[in-house]
């Protein structure tokens, strides 16, 4: 199991248990195939699981994926976090990627995609959504920029020029 990385914050990218491909050219770069034609009557997947393709089971099952929303939005906690859901799909589907061309208004690459199963959270490890609502991981051993305890440089630099402007000597 990977340990947390010694970061503040990262993107839930650093959990995937499987390479996500942005493209068709990154998969046939990365495996040397050629990503199989896009059907566009199943969601985008930028993934596989290649395990997938030699089990005897008819399933995979994944114990903890980004739960979405019909819309693609990330589901919400009580806490306000992102939350965790499993993923069951078939062999086939979890043995191949779904991958649309790269060009604007392809048929059914406007839902949203099948998504990337996780590795379990380490216990310095949660959830939260960042910036624009983009759901990030914490390691818990740092502090996220812009949530240190006490004034900062910058909170310093705002009060001096609030002083300056009222014509006020802090006395430092």
């Amino acid at each position: 199991m990977s340990a947390a990385l010694p970061l503040a914050s990262y993107g839930l990218d650093k959990l995937y248990l499987f390479p996500y491909f942005q493209t068709r050219e990154d998969f046939q770069r990365a495996t040397g195939k050629e990503a199989p034609a896009f059907d566009c009557l199943r969601p985008p997947k930028r993934w596989f699981d290649p395990a997938a393709e030699n089990t005897n089971r008819r399933n995979m099952f994944y114990e903890r994926v980004l739960a979405q929303a019909a819309n693609g939005q990330p589901l919400v906690t009580e806490q306000g976090t992102p939350t965790l859901e499993p993923l069951t799909l078939s062999k086939t589907e979890a043995a191949t990627v779904n991958i649309p061309e790269a060009k604007a208004n392809v048929p059914g690459a406007d839902v949203p995609e099948v998504p990337v199963p996780l590795r379990a959270l380490e216990p310095e490890e949660e959830l939260y959504f960042g910036w624009a609502g983009i759901p990030f991981v914490h390691n818990k051993n740092y502090e996220l920029p812009g949530t240190e305890a006490g004034f900062t440089a910058k909170d310093r630099e705002i009060l001096q020029a609030v002083a300056r402007k009222l014509n006020v000597n802090l006395g430092f």
